[in-house]
């Protein structure tokens, strides 16, 4: 990992308000700037909860470590442990209103819309481009009820209507 990848992670987390709730969402964000055309070459791959990235993971650690990014671990009313990460790192990186207008909806998006919006995104990149909402709802049967897929939707669509170096497929 390099220390440009460190920088990102921390000035991308600025660059959002200076505050992203929640590893999930944080994966989900760094995962649909790379489909967009923003990302800094992580890889990722499916796991449990959609596209994950090792290396993502790995600069945050580092970037904690070096001081530019800070992770509080908090506890909701339910008692379920999630990490806040804030960061007022400005180190000079363009950024353009394509990207600052991805950032804030996919950070006031919910999660669970955004990890199923993602996790479509993948699954049609990587072998179920035919029906990747279907795949999508059949691995994560929970979290698609109560129409949240459908809500996944409309939020991937907004996303995609955003004009990005690569475009986001809206996927239908």
């Amino acid at each position: 990992m390099t220390g440009q990848n460190r920088n990102i992670v921390s000035e991308t987390i600025g660059t959002a308000g200076g505050r992203i709730v929640g590893r999930t969402r944080l994966q989900k964000i760094f995962y649909m700037l790379e489909v967009a055309g923003y990302g800094s070459g992580f890889r990722f791959d499916y796991k449990h909860y959609g596209p994950y990235s090792e290396d993502l993971t790995s600069a945050v650690q580092m970037s904690i470590l070096m001081g530019t990014l800070e992770e509080k671990k908090e506890a909701s009313q339910s008692g379920h442990r999630y990490s806040v990460f804030t960061s007022s790192e400005n180190l000079g990186f363009e950024v353009t209103p394509a990207k600052e207008t991805m950032l804030s909806i996919m950070r006031e998006a919910s999660s669970i819309e955004l990890e199923l919006a993602a996790t479509a995104v993948l699954l049609s990149r990587d072998g179920f481009a035919e029906d990747p909402w279907g795949e999508t709802a059949r691995r994560k049967p929970e979290k698609a009820e109560r129409g949240r897929l459908e809500k996944a939707k409309v939020l991937l669509k907004k996303i995609s209507s955003i004009e990005t170096p690569d475009p986001i497929p809206a996927l239908s």
